[in-house]
């Protein structure tokens, strides 16, 4: 059994407008999990969520660790653990995921699987963080869509042109998962179940054949962002501002905060653009600029 496991997982955006629950994509921000078994059980956070997270066992990539080894079967060490982050909490950036997906790849690592079992560790990312979007394009990179069939799961990954950026609006003000999903109505109508419809195939057709002027329109949607507007104001004005600085399509990431804007040439004037009306509205936060990543979660190293 090794004695030290590293492993690398990517922040997550997930719907990318109106694929609610069944599309998401990767980016260029990693969380850093360093696992050491034997001795004493830990945890340290270092970066987004120090002294916020627990650094008890209780903590997010602890119990998905406890819970690969009780799948398989393996007796399960102490293990210590420190989660370098990078990844923002409650700003829709799938932190949560990243958390889950990074426990269960370095307690496969640490129990001495060389080649992890993919399916396995994406079934009990689904089944921990309840929800497949963020966590199958955190284990897996790349954008992905992934739809659930009673007990089956099945995804498949989208092409993403290498020339798409992206630019992120991340408000001070946090917006917990829980509290954005709760304000979602349990029912919607026909023409609003259309309107998403035909946007979720043409933004997949947009990102897998590179009609990139789609995006403006692919990226609209009606089932949660105008709910969760009343937590966010601002939303509309900050996609509004992207799409006039030259953006391909702008939405919110996941459950918000942040505002996501994909760029392909105009990156430093979309990026202005939201920090101005944001100004203006007086709402605090911060631009980020990176892009999609290919990669997902992986083992850095092994000692």
């Amino acid at each position: 059994m090794p004695q030290q496991v590293t492993d690398l997982v990517p922040a997550t955006t997930a719907n990318l407008g109106p694929g609610f629950d069944c599309l998401g994509m990767a980016l260029d921000i990693w969380n850093r999990i360093e696992v050491s078994a034997g001795g004493t059980a830990s945890v340290q956070v270092e970066g987004e969520g120090e002294g916020i997270l627990s650094t008890g066992t209780d903590n997010l990539v602890y119990r998905a660790a406890r819970r690969y080894f009780q799948e398989s079967g393996t007796e399960m060490p102490p293990l210590s653990i420190t989660c370098r982050n990078q990844i923002p909490l409650a700003r829709g950036l799938g932190s949560s995921s990243a958390a889950i997906v990074g426990g269960l790849l370095a307690a496969s690592a640490t129990a001495g699987e060389t080649q992890p079992d993919m399916d396995m560790l994406w079934r009990l990312a689904v089944e921990i963080e309840g929800h497949p979007d963020n966590v199958t394009a955190a284990l897996f990179g790349g954008c992905q869509i992934v739809v659930q069939d009673g007990e089956t799961l099945v995804h498949a990954p989208i092409p993403v042109s290498d020339s798409i950026q992206a630019v992120l609006f991340i408000p001070e003000t946090p917006m917990p998962t829980d509290q954005a999903r709760g304000l979602l109505p349990s029912q919607v109508n026909r023409e609003d179940a259309v309107y998403n419809l035909g946007r979720v195939g043409l933004l997949v057709n947009a990102l897998a054949t590179g009609r990139l002027e789609d995006l403006r329109v692919a990226t609209q949607d009606r089932l949660h962002q105008p709910a969760r507007q009343k937590l966010l104001p601002v939303m509309r004005l900050l996609i509004r501002s992207a799409l006039d600085g030259g953006a391909l399509g702008a939405f919110l990431s996941g459950a918000g905060s942040t505002v996501l804007a994909l760029t392909s040439g105009s990156t430093m004037t979309v990026a202005y653009e939201m920090v101005d009306i944001a100004n203006k509205a007086n709402v605090h936060g911060d631009i980020k600029i990176t892009r999609p990543s290919a990669l997902g979660a992986h083992v850095f190293s092994v000692a």
